[in-house]
């Protein structure tokens, strides 16, 4: 019997690795036709992610440091009680996030570039919205989650996905360019994190429990991955109590990881960008190491090579990826009726692809690129309203926001 148990085990360990065979998109063309229609609703400066309240207004955030209160008309109010943010490059207001629990609690999450001595450090914080008057605001803000120390890069990462039990968050952390904290396990860096909804290490972590090291050292952004393997430190930091990174850490390996769901059958799927080629769809597992930096099916920007993810098989590969880049912005689930046909695929927007992509994924932890329009904007969120209907940031300043409805 436990011979019988151990091959049906490796036949399911086999048939997986099957269904998670990597396929190139870069080069699949945009449909002829859009399948809906446009409609510009409103503009904003530089938005980032946009969250429906129940009623179908919505949050927008905008990178230099707004939240708005946005109708479907696309009437606007800002927000007050925001915190102050770090707006430089690619850092500034980044996500907004309905708790789980927002018919009780009506917490609204944010996360953010926030200013320090020395450049900037992600935040994930919290507080409770109010709008049962002219001016909305979130009240009793409280920082849940930051990183330290501040520093130097883009890449911040600032995406959450709440898990289907409404229990856990897991919060994308990017290398900041800094690369090689991505493979340090005492910094956060590079990182998917699971936490509780207060912001602690969430029991079942890979490493639950584990501390990391007291002192860790701060680089600033190097040139390429091999400048970094010797980048000087700039400063060391010494955190004040103990280091809860390793604690705090689901997988390992990410560059810029800007897209993260839950799709219908429980998987947590992860979008990031590639360096110069090789933007990732990841199916992502626990403790497991997606190889950034050692590996990319890209290269450094400026020539620099970087060993294929062919020659680590120890380090998981990206399920989809695209060369050439789509410069992905977000990652979404589609559950609503108005696009029937679409019900359970994934919808990606694209940055430098102007338009969306449409995955399916099957019940092996596969996936398929099937549709791809372009909109002729760099489209940084895609997300669906409370009706069904799906809605767009464009990244521009101004950018626009924009409803899809079937034609």
């Amino acid at each position: 019997m436990k011979n019988l148990k151990n091959a049906l085990l490796l036949g399911a360990l086999l048939t997986g690795a099957a269904a998670h065979a990597q396929t190139n998109a870069g080069d699949q063309k945009p449909d002829p036709e859009l399948p809906f229609t446009v409609t510009k609703v409103a503009s904003f400066d530089l938005p980032w992610r946009i969250a429906f309240l129940p009623d179908g207004r919505m949050l927008v955030t905008e990178k230099v440091g707004r939240v708005d209160l946005v109708t479907p008309q696309g009437a606007k109010t800002e927000i007050k009680g925001v915190p102050p943010s770090y707006v430089e490059g690619q850092n500034g207001m980044l996500g907004v996030f309905l708790s789980p629990h927002y018919a009780s609690d009506h917490y609204v999450y944010l996360t953010y570039v926030a200013p320090g001595d020395y450049g900037g450090g992600l935040v994930m914080g919290r507080g409770r919205l109010v709008v049962d008057n002219d001016q909305p605001r979130l009240e009793g803000f409280q920082v849940l989650w930051q990183q330290m120390p501040t520093g130097k890069g883009g890449q911040p990462g600032a995406q959450i996905a709440f898990s289907p039990d409404g229990k856990y968050l897991f919060l994308t952390v990017g290398d900041r360019q800094r690369f090689t904290p991505a493979q340090d396990p005492d910094q956060p860096e590079g990182k998917i994190l699971r936490l509780t909804l207060d912001g602690k290490p969430a029991p079942g972590n890979p490493w639950a429990g584990k501390v990391g090291a007291r002192t860790i050292p701060l680089i600033d952004p190097p040139a390429d991955t091999e400048a970094a393997k010797t980048a000087p430190v700039v400063s060391t930091y010494t955190f004040p109590g103990a280091n809860l990174t390793p604690a705090e850490t689901w997988s390992t390996g990410h560059r810029t990881p800007y897209g993260l769901a839950f799709a219908p059958d429980g998987r947590l799927w992860e979008l990031e960008h590639g360096p110069f080629g090789g933007d990732e769809l990841n199916l992502i597992q626990r403790g497991k190491n997606y190889g950034w930096p050692l590996v990319s099916y890209g290269a450094n920007y400026n020539g620099v090579p970087i060993p294929s993810p062919d020659t680590r098989p120890d380090l998981v590969k990206p399920v989809i990826y695209w060369k050439p880049v789509i410069a992905p912005g977000n990652i979404m689930f589609y559950k609503g009726d108005l696009f029937p046909d679409w019900k359970g695929s994934a919808l990606i927007s694209g940055l430098v692809s102007s338009g969306l992509i449409r995955v399916t994924v099957d019940n092996k932890g596969g996936a398929t690129a099937v549709q791809r329009w372009s909109i002729g904007k760099r489209i940084r969120d895609v997300e669906e309203a409370p009706d069904g209907s799906l809605w767009l940031l464009e990244d521009a300043q101004p950018g626009g926001l924009y409803r899809l409805a079937p034609k």
